[in-house]
């Protein structure tokens, strides 16, 4: 009994450490021995872009967002700017039809159906050869469309994802924390797409074919995350572009980043799930042990973490060193719960604390609406601090 209780207090730490250390370690030392891809032959020509907006009550900031993608330097006659409103009800449509003259189109959406839903119902007035979806709360310099859309110059390349570079009060330790978190994710992308592929895309900012994405997928899931691997059954590879920067606000509250972390994770989960073939080595080689070791390994811990637990406090009994690790954890549950609960600026420890915590939290119930099918198709913007480029 003891030594499975010690395996299962255990397992999520050895799971995560070779997830988030061992797997970007494999990847650097592929990378550095693998000869570097050459770079496609730099075309003269420039595919037809359709550039789509899902967007749902953002009066606030999508004007600005639209501004800034009209800027953006690519061939006017090659453009496309298609906002998709998925029934807005607080003047986001007029503030839309507001820029019809500079070549913004609406398409509105009669009933809310969701993110995913909206970009299916897109492909049906999208003219681009590549499709580019942007997030309404984000920003993308002028200059971050075109390393996108050279990406697509390799014929294996059916998805390019921008760089995310997370912005806030420098100051806010819990924006600090998720920046950095955002870095990392960055990096282990860079490497992904040197060894061969990455397995997911950025939801804010991501580039792929027309050809992939003919066919809807269900509006539970994220075309963001589903796009490498749907890519993936076609034949092609996915890369993450470093040029193609996408500034992304973030929120200091963690409250907020709990509610929006759910939604994604339990969305990445049900996709999957619904995917779960592209996690077959046998049939889809590396990419398959890239996506277990980068999606679903990660993701893990999470549900055992409530197991560990029970297993910690069956151990606590025999063990001083169980007792100091139980102690020094539900220290940092409370610690992290007063971060979490906190309407001031906390203090950096408790604000890590509150992160992390945050993090299993948001995690657990993630496993338990993907376990349960809760349906979470539709989506209400996350709060975001203006930012100037």
């Amino acid at each position: 009994m003891l030594s499975i209780a010690v395996a299962l207090a255990l397992a999520p730490i050895v799971i995560a450490t070779y997830a988030y250390l061992v797997y970007p370690l494999i990847l650097w030392v592929i990378a550095s021995v693998r000869p570097t891809r050459s770079a496609a032959n730099a075309s003269s020509h420039w595919p037809s872009v359709t550039i789509t907006v899902p967007v749902h009550n953002a009066v606030s900031n999508i004007r600005e967002t639209l501004e800034r993608l009209l800027a953006l330097d690519y061939p006017e006659d090659k453009l496309q700017l298609l906002v998709i409103s998925d029934a807005s009800t607080d003047g986001t449509d007029d503030e839309v039809r507001a820029l019809a003259a500079h070549g913004v189109e609406l398409l509105r959406l009669p009933k809310r159906i969701g993110k995913t839903a909206a970009e299916n119902a897109a492909l049906a007035v999208a003219s681009g050869e590549i499709i580019v979806n942007v997030d309404a709360t984000i920003l993308v310099p002028a200059g971050s469309l075109k390393p996108l859309i050279r990406a697509f110059d390799d014929p294996t390349v059916g998805v390019a994802s921008g760089r995310d570079v997370s912005v806030g009060d420098i100051h806010h330790p819990g924006t600090s924390a998720e920046s950095s978190y955002t870095s990392y994710e960055m990096w282990v992308r860079d490497l992904e797409s040197r060894v061969g592929s990455i397995v997911g895309a950025s939801g804010c900012f991501y580039g792929i074919r027309r050809c992939i994405h003919a066919k809807a997928l269900p509006a539970e899931l994220s075309w963001d995350f589903a796009s490498p691997l749907v890519a993936r059954e076609q034949g092609y590879r996915s890369v993450s572009v470093r040029a193609a920067l996408c500034i992304v606000p973030r929120t200091p509250a963690i409250r907020t980043e709990i509610t929006r972390k759910v939604r994604t994770m339990s969305r990445g989960l049900s996709t999957l799930f619904y995917l779960r073939a592209l996690m077959n080595p046998f049939r889809y080689g590396t990419f398959s042990l890239m996506l277990i070791s980068h999606k679903l390994l990660r993701w893990v811990p999470y549900i055992l973490a409530p197991v560990a637990l029970v297993a910690l406090c069956f151990l606590a009994r025999e063990s001083v060193v169980a007792r100091v690790s139980l102690a020094v954890l539900l220290t940092a549950v409370i610690v992290g719960a007063i971060g979490i609960r906190s309407r001031s600026t906390p203090s950096r420890p408790i604000a890590a604390a509150g992160f992390l915590i945050g993090v299993f939290v948001a995690g657990f119930l993630a496993w338990c609406a993907a376990l349960r099918r809760t349906r979470m198709a539709t989506w209400d913007p996350t709060p975001r601090r203006a930012v100037r480029a």
